[in-house]
């Protein structure tokens, strides 16, 4: 209360002001297929180098929260999800709104997806303080494996090959390491290129990973194409009994979302499709999952938006980032000179308690908008790639030049954009090389000190309780990363051996 009380009312306005433009374009740009959540905050962290920090974080995460809601709009009205995450939306939100309505489907979509958010940032409220004072207890080895296990994490549970996703990883700690060493002073990767010595600018790292390889993605498809549909039924309406019969299996997507959100690495994906499984499993009605069942497009839903408050646990407390979205969000801490983990907690009570309020505000801020806006943001469907293209281009290089107004921070963000854009070609992880690449200072900074302060004895990485069961589950996922690469690989021979019979 006394935190309420120290606020005045301009700080309040400006905070909700950010917010709204957050959750526009979050919503917007997860409706639209192609463009989604990463675009979204790409397109808006230049913006932040001019705001007050809480603004900043309270916007992207406005952002990431709408563009979570808003890939459902587009996989309700034309079967094509908005985003990776509403991938899961598709069959029972597609079938309702053939069947019966695409309001009433988008209704289930909008309550499920404020329910997942509350309940994920209520965790977070509840669980941040507590993890934050263990957080304290924990030396650099802990963090060095806390960090690696992320990657580690991203590599297990990657729905693609896992060795691909180990090389993207390897090039996102490389890219890290670019700069000054910060042990010894001496330049490393930076070529006597003046302009690396402080390592890649954040900005154009991620506008070339996201906003150009996308616009170059989008390239090569047909620019002419726009999507058709009727907008007339797009109104959400959902009744009060329809809303209940959702609950269980919302609440069972949120407690799965939240849950994998605090695990690094894993994410919406993973989540949406665990929290449907889960919730078909407990229907009293499962056949109808797949046919415009309710149940279905409330469990996915709820699961991706309580990974927010999920992902933002780990990372506020430890400075882990949970998912690619929260790695990106973590450039407007960067640029503010904040660094996020349990001395963030302790030192500076202001921000936190700000990003929580906030967080809540933004949830509520969202159903808001979505029940009054959805069929606005449905009609903008509509919009051919023609249009869509030169606009994410012009934005990208005005918030990439803006930011320090050197020509090399478009070149470098325009080389970036070309090697993100064969990674994404050849199947290579992009998500994993910005989480490395955001995790390599971490990772990197607590190896070496861990090493200095023991005398360069490892056994400081496997003697500490802490520090041993963090290696044991390494070694588990490990494990699992192998068996999946071995039962991908025996697949087609089994196949072929069948055949040949």
């Amino acid at each position: 209360m006394d935190f309420l009380a120290s606020i005045d009312l301009m700080t309040w306005l400006s905070a909700a002001g950010s917010i709204f433009v957050g959750l526009f374009v979050g919503m917007l740009f997860g409706a639209l297929p192609g463009l989604g959540l990463t675009i979204a905050i790409t397109l808006l962290l230049p913006l932040t180098y001019t705001m007050e920090p809480l603004n900043a974080i309270l916007m992207l995460l406005a952002v990431y929260q709408a563009a979570e809601y808003g890939g459902s709009i587009s996989a309700i009205a034309l079967g094509i999800p908005g985003t990776v995450m509403a991938a899961p939306i598709v069959q029972d939100g597609r079938a309702m709104a053939q069947e019966s309505s695409p309001g009433k489907a988008l209704g289930f979509s909008l309550y499920a997806s404020t329910l997942g958010g509350l309940f994920g940032g209520a965790v977070l409220i509840l669980f941040a303080q507590p993890l934050a004072r263990f957080a304290l207890r924990l030396g650099d080895a802990e963090f060095f494996l806390l960090g690696l296990m992320g990657l580690v994490a991203v590599t297990a549970f990657a729905a693609r090959d896992p060795i691909k996703v180990a090389i993207s990883i390897c090039f996102g700690m490389i890219a890290g390491t670019i700069g000054l060493d910060m042990f010894t002073g001496l330049p490393r990767l930076s070529f006597d290129i003046p302009q690396l010595y402080e390592g890649l600018n954040l900005i154009s790292l991620v506008v070339g990973l996201f906003a150009f390889s996308e616009a170059f993605y989008m390239m090569g498809g047909d620019m002419r194409h726009r999507y058709e549909f009727d907008t007339s039924r797009m109104k959400i309406t959902l009744t009060v009994r329809e809303m209940l019969s959702g609950f269980k299996a919302s609440t069972i997507g949120a407690v799965i979302g939240t849950v994998l959100g605090i695990l690094p690495g894993v994410g919406s994906t993973v989540a949406g499709w665990l929290a449907y499984s889960t919730a078909k499993s407990f229907s009293k009605t499962p056949a109808k999952f797949g046919n415009g069942s309710g149940e279905g497009i409330a469990a996915p839903d709820s699961a991706n938006n309580a990974v927010v408050g999920g992902a933002l646990l780990p990372f506020l407390t430890l400075g882990i980032p949970g998912t690619a979205g929260i790695a990106i969000i973590a450039g407007a801490f960067i640029i503010h000179g904040i660094t996020p983990g349990p001395q963030m907690i302790r030192d500076n009570p202001e921000l936190i308690n700000g990003i929580f309020i906030g967080f809540m505000v933004t949830t509520v801020g969202m159903f808001v908008m979505g029940k009054l806006l959805s069929q606005g943001f449905a009609r903008a469907l509509v919009t051919p790639n023609f249009i869509l293209v030169p606009g994410v281009l012009i934005l990208s290089i005005v918030g990439v030049y803006t930011t320090r107004s050197q020509v090399f921070d478009l070149w470098l963000a325009l080389g970036i954009g070309i090697a993100a854009y064969l990674m994404r070609r050849l199947d290579y992880s992009v998500a994993g090389f910005v989480l490395a690449f955001v995790l390599s200072p971490i990772i990197e900074i607590s190896f070496r000190r861990a090493l200095l302060i023991s005398g360069d004895d490892y056994t400081v990485f496997v003697t500490r309780p802490i520090s041993a069961v963090l290696v044991a589950v390494m070694v588990v996922m490990l494990g699992f990363t192998v068996r999946k690469l071995l039962r991908k690989r025996g697949a087609p021979a089994a196949g072929g051996a069948a055949n040949g019979t």
